[in-house]
């Protein structure tokens, strides 16, 4: 980029690019893309271990392999602010919208602030087809030139309810009432409309129509009402799936292939990769905001058999430098899982340790290890074979070379 500021636009100009962005779910909805869009073409470029800014976008492209397609496939995650920084050279075939939530308030400030920094970049490839959750109201709230695909939730009939006060966005952005809800997945997703203005969820060109069981490590469901199971557990995950689906309709890819593409159980970088270590099952999840973390533990809460549980905190620039985002988290629904003993760890631990105590994590149950190596050596004597590990982007990246280095990983950031 230094010898070639224009690098992006010679590497990017023979792809059809999708841009996926968003607060949570980029990674995987990414990984799941790339299964599916691999059901008709051939070598697709992407960046898996979600070096999602201006670098390691390069880098990929540098990467690349050679492709027997005439017009080659990139599906790249892209980091919310980094958006502009790819369309400034490389004018994408579509842009996927997952979700925004708060996340990194020293980075991106509130949600409104981050969609603006999104649109900014979308404003230079007006031609692109936007594929936007259609349950997240923010996605609905300026007009816009691109053609836009929306994909949502429509499983449960309709009743009346409101999202809890402390939600990010449940503001009409039209009339600044506060939104009701037909039915409500999580957060502010859902069946929105203003009973004051009449601003409304749109009419969704794809939407899961019907929700099957639902565990730790999997998911079923059915979208359109084709049946897909996917080897990854979490109700927010499902919504990854839908866009992948969205994306591979668009792209010509049949819902049967779509269904194929989901039977790999190949685990992504940080999202539920599960570690033998010394015959202890340690499941790694990445966690980074509010949001996120209450899906993830309404996913373990999931599991039937009891667990350990370890929380992982680090704040650096890639985590956030703002810890605060902890006490929005649902941590005071641990003590009544069943939960056998907690561990924390990481920069932080004193901030996550404290956390812990306050929503009620028993002292006599909690052991703390600020040392990654440490804690790593500390896990095959917990009482369960279960393990679930939480921690910031960093403490994930830290964590997996010290598992490397110790050879229960191979080294990298892939599996």
């Amino acid at each position: 980029m230094k010898l070639d500021p224009d690098i992006l636009k010679n590497l990017g100009a023979k792809y059809d690019v999708v841009v996926i962005t968003g607060t949570n779910g980029k990674t995987l909805t990414t990984a799941l893309t790339v299964r599916v869009l691999d059901q008709k073409y051939d070598n697709i470029l992407t960046n898996p271990t979600g070096s999602n800014m201006a670098q390691g976008i390069v880098t990929t492209f540098l990467e690349a392999p050679k492709s027997k397609d005439a017009k080659p496939v990139a599906v790249l995650e892209v980091d919310e602010a980094n958006v502009i920084e790819v369309t400034k050279y490389i004018k994408p075939k579509a842009f996927v919208f997952t979700n925004i939530f708060r996340d990194q308030m020293d980075r991106y400030g509130e949600i409104y602030t981050t969609y603006q920094k999104i649109l900014n970049g979308v404003a230079l490839a007006p031609e692109a087809t936007i594929i936007a959750n259609g349950d997240a109201p923010i996605f609905h709230s300026k007009e816009l030139p691109n053609p836009i695909i929306y994909y949502g939730f429509d499983h449960e009939p309709d009743s009346e309810m409101k999202a809890k006060p402390n939600t990010d966005g449940v503001l009409c952005p039209v009339c600044q009432n506060i939104l009701h809800y037909k039915s409500i997945t999580y957060s502010n997703l859902g069946k929105y409309y203003c009973p004051v203005c009449g601003f409304s969820r749109p009419e969704l060109t794809y939407s899961l129509n019907k929700l099957g069981e639902l565990t730790p490590t999997s998911s079923s469901f059915e979208i359109d009402n084709q049946p897909f199971k996917i080897e990854i557990g979490g109700m927010y995950n499902i919504y990854n799936a839908l866009a992948a689906y969205a994306v591979g309709r668009f792209m010509g890819v049949s819902p049967s292939q779509v269904a194929k593409a989901f039977e790999s159980d190949k685990k992504v970088f940080g999202r539920q990769e599960e570690i033998n270590v010394e015959g202890k099952k340690v499941t790694l999840i990445l966690v980074k905001n509010p949001v996120g973390l209450n899906q993830v533990l309404d996913m373990i809460s999931t599991d039937k058999t009891p667990f350990s549980f370890v929380s992982l905190l680090n704040a650096n620039y890639a985590d956030g430098i703002d810890t605060s985002w902890i006490w929005d988290g649902d941590f005071e629904m641990l003590p009544k899982l069943n939960i056998k003993a907690f561990m924390t760890g990481g920069e932080r631990y004193k901030d996550v340790t404290f956390r812990l105590k306050v929503a009620g994590v028993p002292e006599g149950k909690l052991t703390v290890e600020p040392n990654l190596s440490k804690v790593i050596e500390k896990i095959p004597s917990l009482p369960t074979e279960r393990v679930y590990v939480l921690a910031t982007y960093t403490a994930v990246l830290q964590l997996r070379k010290e598992l490397a280095n110790k050879g229960y990983i191979k080294e990298g950031m892939t599996l």
